[in-house]
C-alpha cells in the first residue's frame, strides 16, 4: 500500500510529517512523493497566509478524487467543516490530535488485514490521546537531515498571526529526552539534526533557554553532528544563546522572523523588539560566525505600512545585507486583530512593495553566494543525479558536487572548497577534497 505524506508550511511541519512517514515505513507501508500514485494521502497544512490554505485546499480536492485523504495541520485545526467540504473522502484530523496520527499505521495494517477499505479504516481509527512531542522520526522519508522537534506554540500575539491561536500556548521537550533523541539519530547515522518548533528561541525560555540546552547537547553529541536551528525570534536571542552558536557544530545559517524594518509597523503589530535592538542581534550573530547565511521573513502591506516604512524596511534590509528574503505579501487572517484593519494598503501596492523585495532578495543572494568562492566548507550529500552529487553546505547553500568520493553516500559529510556559480542551475560548484571526519 503506497502512502504521501504532502506538507505545507514551516519546518516543524515538515519534522512532523516526517514522523508519520516513517510510522508508515516501519509497519512496510511505502512512502511515495506527490507525483506518484498513492492508496492514502495525508495533507498536512498551513494557515499563515490565505495563498498556503488556497494550495491545501486544491491539494485536498484533487488527492481525494483518486484516494481516502487525511487533512491535518493548523489550516485544519481552525477551518475543519470548510475542510471536510472539499471531498466524500476527506477526513479531517485537528491539531490537537494530529500526534495520534503516529498510531495509524498500525490501525490500518490491521483494518485491511480484517477486510476494511482504506476510508473505513481511517473512519474507524479512535481520536486516543498524544502528546505533541510524540513526534519521533527513526528515518526521513523526504530529508537526507533529521529534524527534532523540542517546542511547540507561542506565547506571542503578533496582530497578524494566527498559529498561536491553533498551536496554543508555548511548551517545550525537556531536556534529557532531547538529549536522548538526538542522541538516537546519531547512533542512526545521521550527521546534521535540525532543531525545529514554532517559536524555537522561547524554548524553555523563563529558565535556561535555548542556549541551555545546547550547551548539554553539544557535551553529549560527537565532535562531527552538525546542528541547525530552524528559525529565531528575535526577542529571545540571548547572551547565553549568542555565546554558545559560537561552536564549531553550530551551523552558520539564521533565519530570523524579522517582518518589517520599520518601528511604527512592529509596534502597530506586536513585535517585542526595535530595528536598533535588531541591529545589535545581527552583528552579535556575525561576531559568532564568519559571514553567516542570514535569512529574513518579511511581510508587505501590513496595515499602515505607508511608502516611509516600507522605504526604511527597504533600506534596512539592504544595508544588513541579508542572504534571502523571504517576502509574504500581507494575508488578513480570521481571528487576529489586524483582519478587520481599516487602514490596509491596496493590494496593488503591496504586491508591487513584494516584488521589489523579492528582487532585492535575488541580488542579495547572488552576493553573498559571490563571496564565498574559493573559502572551505563542508558540505552534506543530499541526492544524486546525472552522474553527480548535490548537497547543502553549513551555510545554507545549494551546490554541485564535483570531485565526490567513489564511496558517497546520502547524508555523508565532505570537506573542500567553493567554486564558480554554475551557468544554468545558479548552484555554485563545490570541489571536494576529502570526506569530513
Amino acid at each position: 500500500m503506497n502512502v504521501c505524506v504532502y506538507t505545507l508550511g514551516c519546518r516543524l511541519n515538515q519534522c512532523e510529517s516526517e514522523a508519520i512517514a516513517d510510522s508508515f515505513a516501519q509497519e512496510g507501508f511505502t512512502i511515495v512523493g506527490e507525483a506518484e500514485s498513492a492508496d492514502l494521502y495525508i495533507v498536512n497544512t498551513c494557515t499563515v497566509t490565505s495563498k498556503a490554505e488556497q494550495k491545501a485546499r486544491r491539494m485536498i480536492r484533487k488527492f481525494a478524487k483518486s484516494a481516502p485523504t487525511l487533512a491535518t495541520g493548523c489550516y485544519a485545526q481552525v477551518n475543519e467543516e470548510e475542510l471536510k467540504q472539499l471531498g466524500e473522502q476527506i477526513i479531517v484530523v485537528p491539531l490537537e490530535k494530529k500526534a495520534h496520527l503516529l498510531k495509524l499505521a498500525t490501525h490500518m495494517k490491521a483494518s485491511l488485514v480484517s477486510g476494511m477499505s482504506t476510508y473505513e479504516g481511517c473512519r474507524s481509527f479512535s481520536d486516543g490521546n498524544a502528546s505533541v512531542f510524540d513526534y519521533e522520526a527513526a528515518s526521513f522519508s523526504y530529508h537526507s537531515r533529521a529534524y527534532l522537534k523540542i517546542q511547540d506554540g507561542c506565547d506571542n500575539s503578533c496582530a497578524y498571526c494566527r498559529v498561536h491561536v491553533a498551536r496554543g500556548k508555548a511548551v517545550s521537550l525537556d531536556v534529557p529526552t532531547v538529549i536522548q533523541r538526538a542522541l538516537a539519530l546519531q547512533d542512526a547515522g545521521f550527521q546534521e539534526i535540525m532543531l525545529t518548533g514554532v517559536n524555537l528561541t522561547m524554548y524553555d525560555h523563563e529558565r535556561d533557554g535555548l542556549g541551555g540546552l545546547l550547551e548539554q547537547l553539544l557535551k553529549r553529541l560527537s565532535p562531527s553532528m552538525r546542528l541547525r536551528l530552524s528559525s529565531m525570534e528575535p526577542d529571545h536571542i540571548d547572551e547565553r544563546l549568542l555565546s554558545v552558536l559560537k561552536d564549531r557544530r553550530m551551523q552558520p545559517h539564521f533565519h530570523i522572523p524579522v517582518q518589517s524594518g520599520s518601528d511604527a509597523i512592529l509596534k502597530r503589530v506586536d513585535r517585542h523588539y526595535t530595528i536598533a535592538e535588531l541591529s545589535r542581534i545581527l552583528d552579535r550573530l556575525r561576531e559568532a560566525k564568519d559571514d553567516p547565511f542570514l535569512a529574513a521573513d518579511i511581510i508587505t502591506g501590513l496595515p499602515g505600512e505607508t511608502d516611509e516604512d516600507f522605504e526604511q524596511t527597504y533600506q534596512f534590509l539592504q544595508n544588513q545585507g541579508f542572504s534571502n528574503l523571504h517576502v509574504f505579501p500581507f494575508s488578513p487572517r480570521p481571528d487576529t486583530p489586524l483582519f478587520k484593519a481599516t487602514d490596509r494598503v491596496p493590494e496593488s501596492v503591496r504586491d508591487e512593495r513584494a516584488l521589489r523585495l523579492r528582487k532585492l532578495s535575488e541580488d542579495l543572494h547572488r552576493a553573498y553566494r559571490m563571496r564565498q568562492v574559493g573559502k572551505d566548507a563542508e558540505v552534506i550529500l543530499q541526492n544524486r543525479k546525472g552522474g553527480h552529487w548535490y548537497g547543502l553546505s553549513g551555510n545554507y547553500l545549494e551546490v554541485k558536487v564535483l570531485n565526490a568520493p567513489a564511496f558517497g553516500r546520502e547524508g555523508m559529510l565532505v570537506q573542500g572548497t567553493f567554486g564558480p556559480l554554475a551557468k544554468q542551475s545558479e548552484r555554485m560548484e563545490f570541489i571536494v577534497d576529502a570526506p569530513a571526519v
